[in-house]
């Protein structure tokens, strides 16, 4: 099992905007039990794995091999999980360093997001992303550039 590809959904980006994916979206495409939101998430990372514009950072790498492995109804191996974060390794990925944490930190207390999410707002943010893809934070809201998209939204 590798990363979704196949016909894209209505969600459609500008081909050279890049967009950062939080952890829940790689869930959902991986998550037999997701319903549609699997269907409109697998959808959306075909898009981006054809415009090569998918950004994600280790923190949504780890987190998502944890969940997949851990967290949902139906469990994938650790190896198939594996092979999927190493085809993911192919996008724009960010790796912190203590000052990015630092900087995080100092996001996490003027944006009032959690630390996490903080993390994940400043990566996306270096990594020069229009949007960034996530069903955990405010849909609309723009933090450091960054435009927060909810895609399961209707």
């Amino acid at each position: 099992m590798g990363a979704p590809r196949g016909p894209a959904t209505s969600c459609t980006i500008a081909v050279a905007d890049k967009v950062f994916v939080d952890t829940n979206v790689l869930v959902y495409a991986f998550d037999a039990s997701a319903g549609e939101k699997q269907h409109t998430a697998r959808g959306l990372l075909t898009d981006l794995w054809g415009s090569g514009t998918g950004c994600l950072s280790v923190q949504v790498l780890q987190e998502f091999f944890v969940t997949v492995t851990r967290r949902v109804p139906q469990p994938l191996s650790a190896v198939a999980a594996a092979d999927i974060v190493k085809d993911l390794s192919a996008w724009t990925i960010f790796a912190p360093r203590a000052e990015d944490v630092l900087e995080a930190i100092a996001l996490h207390h003027r944006a009032q997001v959690s630390f996490w999410d903080a993390l994940i707002l400043h990566a996306a943010a270096e990594l020069g992303c229009a949007a960034l893809w996530s069903e955990d934070l405010n849909p609309g809201q723009r933090v450091r550039g960054v435009r927060i998209t909810n895609p399961f939204l209707t």
